[in-house]
């Protein structure tokens, strides 16, 4: 069996950790999902284009399917921090870079990595 190349890789973690959060906000459904499945095609034709943009795809990947569902359900993740105001959604940061995390830009918290919003909400992140 041949080794996965590190695009592969990159582009499985990505999917994982975009499912994950997803799961953990009780919206991972069918069309859902297919979000996340277009926006792994579109990134990795992005990434062959651009090889060194590799270690930032986990981040494109949550934030081409928050935009997607916010076109078609609402705002996704919301904040878990802020609990008076109008309700509204974690930002991915950075925008560009390695290590992508969700924050709350009105409390100016990191509220988890990406992948990992389960752990930081207990699971409960509504759409």
């Amino acid at each position: 069996m041949d080794p996965i190349s590190p695009l592969e890789q990159a582009l499985h973690a990505a999917r994982a950790r975009v499912l994950a959060d997803l799961v953990a906000g009780q919206v991972a459904e069918a069309d859902v999902v297919s979000l996340v499945e277009e926006s792994i095609a579109q990134r990795r034709w992005w990434v062959e284009q651009w090889p060194d943009g590799v270690a930032f795809v986990a981040g494109l990947v949550a934030q081409d399917v928050q935009d997607a569902l916010l076109e078609r359900h609402g705002r996704w993740p919301l904040c878990p921090v802020c609990g008076s105001g109008d309700p509204h959604a974690l930002d991915v940061e950075p925008e560009l870079g390695p290590h992508p995390h969700w924050v709350c830009h009105k409390a100016g918290v990191k509220v988890a990595s990406v992948g990992s919003l389960g752990s930081a909400t207990g699971g409960m992140t509504s759409s």
